[in-house]
This record gives structure tokens, C-alpha cells and sequence, in this order.
């Protein structure tokens, strides 16, 4: 998998619900995920976080745990046969995960955090660093660089927004070519990029009429790959609802993405 996400031929989706909230919903997600990639010729990585951490509230459902998490992974890995990606918050959980999943993901907001990262440098894992809504995209090369020095190998950097001003975010295009010159691919966050951080009281909020719009303007600025949470019902969802791409509008998306990578490529 790595030499195709590598070689920038076609385009590769990272797309799933924000968190885990039953293995019947991670099923049919990926499973539709990965019949429409299939279709259209991308290489598709299913995502799901087992415990979303990084939260201002204490009162948002965080999903299923480590453990229970892990184990809904292996079986979507093996059920449906397409690799899976998650994400990490203490070098505990790093080793666990790399021996599930094929993606270990740094959250953006802890893209600073030198000991996790080199944990799951370490493993010899795919590991997806997500640039901090702080940083500006020359800042990533350090990041990059310290996974790199500690045995990363198989590197990814994703955009997902900058911070402006409080509770939105703001996207700059010229992000993806400044940290495509670090040498590795770099993916577009289309949903995150849009959220308004907080902006719902004790959750966030977001456009999500808009993640399509930045997902195109990405791709046509040279994103090697596009990450998108997607739900059956949005709305429902346990976290990110409202930034979310409905799974029914999965399909038209992506048809346009790559069609726009085939012209720029």
C-alpha cells in the first residue's frame, strides 16, 4: 500500500466516521467506502478513532475504549479487507495500535508532542502527522523531521485547517505545496478544515457545505490524498456531525476529485 500512496499515480482516500460507535455503522461504511474507491480507481484507507480525547467538554461520548476499539478495527481490517487507520494520545496506546492498524495517526493537536511521535516512528507503522491548527506549514518540516530521526520511514502530513481568529478555522492551499517539499504525501483534511471549533457551546460546529469546495481546491494544488469523515446520518453522529460529507454524497464527491487529480497530475 505505501508504494501507491507513495508514487502519486491516483489519488487515495482516507475517509470513515469520527468515532467508533458500533462495529453494524463501521461495516457499512466501509464496506460503501470501499466499493466506491474501487470503482473510481483510489486507493481507500478506512478510519475510526477508538477514543477521542481531545475535547473541551467532559459530557461528549469518547467511544469504546482501547481495547473494544482495537478489536472492531482488526475485524473491519479483515471483514472487508482494506487497511485501517486510527488515532493515538499516549505513547501507551502506540504499540497496541501499530499491531491493529496500518495507519497510526498524530493528532493535530499533539503534533508537538516529541515522545509520541517517536513512539510511533518507531514501530515501523504508516504514521500520519496531522499539522496543529497553531503551525504554520514550514513548521511541520520539524515535525517531520523528528519522526523521521527517530526510524519513520513511511510518512504522511495532513492539513486540516489553520485557526482564525476564535472558533473557526481557515484554509491556506499554499499549505500543500510547502509540505509536499518535505518529501512525503500530503493529504487534505476536508472535514476538520471546516469545523468551528467549540462554536456549539459545549461541542464544536461546522460547515459541512464547504468540505467539498476546499476537498477540489486541495486536490487542484497538488494534495496527494484526501481525508473526509463521512456517517450515514451526520446529524446522529456521536462527534463532528455537523463537518461531516453525508456517505449517500460520497460517491458524486470523489467522482469530481478524481477527475480534477487526473487533469493536475
Amino acid at each position: 500500500m505505501w508504494r501507491r500512496l507513495k508514487n502519486g499515480k491516483s489519488l487515495f482516500l482516507i475517509a470513515g466516521p469520527c468515532v467508533i460507535e458500533s462495529e453494524e455503522m463501521c461495516l457499512k461504511v466501509a464496506r460503501a467506502m470501499r466499493d466506491i474507491c474501487k470503482r473510481l480507481g483510489v486507493t481507500y484507507i478506512f478510519k475510526a478513532s477508538y477514543d477521542k480525547a481531545n475535547r473541551t467538554s467532559g459530557k461528549t461520548k469518547r467511544g469504546p475504549g482501547l481495547d473494544a476499539g482495537l478489536e472492531v478495527l482488526a475485524r473491519i481490517r479483515k471483514n472487508v479487507g482494506v487497511p485501517v487507520l486510527t488515532d493515538v494520545h499516549v505513547e501507551e496506546q502506540v504499540v497496541p495500535s501499530a499491531k491493529v492498524v496500518d495507519v497510526i495517526q498524530i493528532p493535530a493537536f499533539l503534533c508537538r508532542q516529541t515522545d509520541l511521535i517517536q513512539e510511533a516512528a518507531q514501530t515501523g507503522a504508516i504514521v500520519n502527522l496531522k499539522k496543529g491548527q497553531f503551525l504554520s506549514p514550514q513548521e511541520m518540516g520539524q515535525v517531520v523531521g523528528k519522526a523521521a530521526a527517530a526510524g519513520g520511514k513511511r510518512l504522511l502530513v495532513t492539513d486540516r485547517g489553520t485557526t482564525f481568529g476564535y472558533n473557526n478555522l481557515v484554509s491556506d492551499m499554499r499549505s500543500i505545496p510547502i509540505m509536499k517539499d518535505f518529501g512525503y504525501p500530503v493529504v487534505y483534511d476536508a472535514t476538520h478544515s471546516v469545523q468551528m471549533p467549540g462554536g456549539g457551546g459545549n461541542k464544536s460546529s461546522g460547515n459541512s457545505e464547504f468540505a467539498p469546495v476546499l476537498a477540489k481546491a486541495a486536490v487542484a494544488a497538488g494534495a496527494d490524498g484526501v481525508f473526509i469523515e463521512t456517517h450515514p446520518e451526520p446529524m446522529k453522529a456521536w462527534s463532528d456531525g455537523p463537518n461531516m460529507i453525508p456517505l449517500r454524497d460520497m460517491g458524486k464527491v470523489l467522482s469530481q476529485l478524481v477527475k480534477i487529480h487526473k487533469v493536475v497530475r
